[in-house]
């Protein structure tokens, strides 16, 4: 079967009645933000390649858990990575508990009601993981179930997000929660090279949740009112020969886990972008003259522009991606869930409208769901 078409048995209705909806999102980040200049100095990266990237408009100011700079050098101290584990933690704490809180208040809901916790990250690896963490501390019931999903990157929020809702359609009147908690600075290796300089010049930290209700769960709540997005479907696109593409590889000389970017990522998620999109569409008998709303990934600015071409978008549709970019850097997983939540917020989705959401990360893997607006 030539890619892209879609068997007769793969066209499925929009299963309404049996799916969840997400009631309300929240987003948090550390009390510090930093302009890209401020970066650059407290870091000490001064590489011509690395300052161009810095000066590029697309990212203006991230919240970062930085350490104080040294009064003699200006610079923030090397960070251990003991010392980064426990930044990983003790952020991972501060503002998911925020993200959660926030979210959760939207949905006139409280961490009692919530059955299923499902935690999304790569920047930090704790056993027990975040869920449990998070369950520990934030007063969740002793019957919660709950989830890690570790090390799958800037598309992870989809990966996780995929099971909540089989899990919310399968269990109805129970209440899910999605949690994305990135501490990128916790995974920094501070040097003067180009492949650092692109993952320093461009992760910030954040934290988003989303809470996940099956029909009347959330009308039962508070809530704010207004049309939610159902969730009706998922469509997955791997590219294998790119695996090495997006990794961390572990620095001997620094004792720490290295990211590293390849610089052609922009190229490869915009020419794969069209292929799972428009196969999760065309299972529904659409097509992107369908799709109302987008919420993208905020991969990078250079990532944008490829999504954006490659599916045929306008600025308009990628203005949330372009805003959370320039005002928070990549958060990682997290990153889209910050875009729907201004897209809530801005109230322009109205009953019956479509949209799509898009990720992208390590394996490399394009994550995409389709969701509508209902009341």
């Amino acid at each position: 079967m030539p890619i892209g078409d879609v068997r007769e048995t793969d066209r499925l209705p929009l299963l309404r009645e049996k799916t969840a909806t997400i009631a309300s999102v929240g987003s948090a980040f550390p009390d510090d933000s930093y302009s890209q200049d401020e970066v650059g100095a407290l870091l000490g990266l001064h590489h011509p390649a690395v300052r161009k990237l810095l000066a590029a408009p697309h990212i203006r100011k991230r919240h970062l858990y930085l350490p104080p700079a040294d009064p003699r050098t200006g610079r923030v101290p090397d960070e251990s990575p003991a010392a980064l584990r426990a930044k990983f933690s003790d952020g991972a704490l501060q503002i998911g508990s925020r993200a959660v809180d926030r979210a959760l208040h939207g949905a006139g809901l409280s961490t009692a009601d919530v059955d299923h916790l499902v935690c999304v990250t790569s920047t930090g690896f704790l056993v027990p993981g975040l869920s449990s963490l998070f369950a520990r501390e934030l007063g969740f019931g002793r019957r919660l179930v709950r989830a890690d999903v570790v090390g799958m990157g800037c598309n992870a929020g989809l990966n996780g997000l995929n099971p909540l809702v089989q899990w919310v359609a399968n269990h109805p009147g129970r209440v899910a929660l999605l949690v994305c908690c990135e501490i990128n600075s916790a995974m920094y290796v501070v040097d003067d090279t180009p492949r650092t300089g692109v993952v320093n010049s461009l992760f910030g930290d954040g934290a988003a949740a989303a809470v996940l209700t099956g029909p009347g769960v959330y009308a039962a709540g508070a809530g704010t009112g207004g049309p939610r997005p159902v969730v009706l479907d998922f469509e997955s696109w791997c590219i294998p020969e790119q695996w090495a593409a997006m990794r961390f590889d572990f620095d001997d000389a620094a004792g720490k886990w290295s990211f590293y970017i390849d610089p052609a990522i922009p190229s490869v998620i915009g020419g794969n972008v069209r292929e799972p999109v428009t196969r999760l569409l065309r299972r529904h008998g659409m097509g992107l003259a369908d799709v109302r709303h987008w919420v993208l990934h905020t991969g990078g600015g250079a990532v944008i522009d490829a999504v954006r071409d490659g599916l045929g978008l306008d600025e308009h549709d990628v203005r949330h991606s372009r805003s959370v970019l320039r005002d928070y850097g990549n958060i990682s997983s997290g990153s889209f869930l910050v875009s729907l939540e201004r897209l809530l917020a801005e109230g322009s989705a109205a009953e019956g409208d479509r949209g799509v959401l898009v990720t992208m990360g390590p394996g490399a893997q394009i994550e995409t769901a389709l969701v509508e607006w209902s009341a």
